[in-house]
């Protein structure tokens, strides 16, 4: 029987995905690829293939999931399956560098990055690139915002790097990245479900950089009320009416152009009103109450509902050409 097949390797993240997708009876099934055995040269089974495997999945123990889902996408592929999500998203979403080239490729600025590889390096770039302007240190490989922080002055970052608490990348390699001070202290997070827009959510940002929507990525309430920071949201996540149509249709293209199905993208707007996009997340996450505020919750306008609607109509469509 032709099924969904959600890979993953994050147990907390599945639950919404399965009660969406059991609420439309489809049938699905999971592929938790820490470990595992594939016989390459037997067909796999029948039906399409969504691809979850997570940047930060070396943060739960599953050091080489990613490079592992890489070859079985390569099977899946070579046999002729339908991958959400397939080999060139996983290629972006463990590498901010390559997305960033691919985002710039597609007429999509960028804020200002520099790579760096080497522990000894990151200060002197930090001087060299960035000199007297404050700068965020982030990894290439990273997820959640994970190991981002920002440092108002050089003498700041040196301790930080000379402290135990620089954890080295798992990948070799950070980045320094311009500080956009924006306006208001908020980002903005752009689902896209089937490469077309779904809906957007303003992020509060006053916190820090640990920006995950999912229930599993809560931090708990806010350290300073309300209103203290000007232009300070009500809540972490709130669900807007839309983006600039131009930055919408840019978006979309991108995403067509790097075969990237399921995403949300993140970006920032300067002080110019120039809108800069700093990450993309191929498996993204959404905030139910967000979702629920704006009456989403449970709907096929939902972030989940969308998705299932969008897988179920693949596999409806992959049954279809199999009759």
């Amino acid at each position: 029987m032709s099924r969904i097949h959600v890979i993953h390797e994050n147990a907390a993240w599945l639950p919404p995905l399965a009660e969406a997708l059991d609420r439309r009876g489809l049938p699905w099934t999971e592929w938790f690829l820490h470990t595992g055995t594939f016989d390459l040269a037997a067909p796999p089974p029948e039906g399409i293939f969504y691809n979850r495997m997570s940047a930060s999945s070396h943060t739960r123990d599953h050091r080489f999931a990613a490079e592992f889902t890489a070859s079985v996408l390569s099977w899946l592929t070579r046999w002729g399956r339908t991958v959400v999500n397939g080999p060139a998203a996983l290629d972006l979403e463990i590498s901010k560098v390559r997305q960033y080239s691919a985002l710039e490729a597609a007429g999509i600025r960028t804020p200002r990055t520099v790579m760096v590889a080497g522990r000894a390096e990151i200060t002197e770039a930090a001087r060299r690139h960035f000199p007297g302007q404050p700068v965020i240190l982030k990894p290439n490989r990273g997820g959640k915002g994970l190991g981002v922080q920002l440092f108002h002055t050089l003498e700041g970052l040196q301790d930080h790097v000379d402290g135990p608490a620089y954890v080295e990348p798992v990948d070799g390699i950070q980045l320094l990245q311009e500080y956009v001070r924006a306006p208001r202290p908020v980002i903005t997070r752009a689902e896209f479900t089937g490469r077309r827009f779904t809906y957007a959510v303003e992020v509060d940002t006053s916190e820090g950089f640990e920006l995950c929507p999912a229930d599993v990525c809560a931090i708990g309430e806010a350290a300073c009320p309300v209103g203290e920071i000007p232009g300070r949201p009500e809540h972490k996540f709130t669900v807007i009416d839309g983006i600039d149509p131009a930055l919408q249709t840019r978006l979309e293209t991108f995403l067509n152009r790097a075969q990237v199905d399921v995403a949300g993208i993140e970006f920032i707007i300067g002080a110019n009103g120039q809108p800069l996009v700093y990450d993309v997340n191929t498996n993204t996450n959404y905030n139910p109450d967000a979702e629920t505020r704006a009456g989403f919750a449970g709907t096929p306008r939902s972030g989940m509902g969308a998705l299932a609607t969008y897988l179920g109509t693949l596999l409806a469509r992959t049954e279809k050409r199999a009759a």
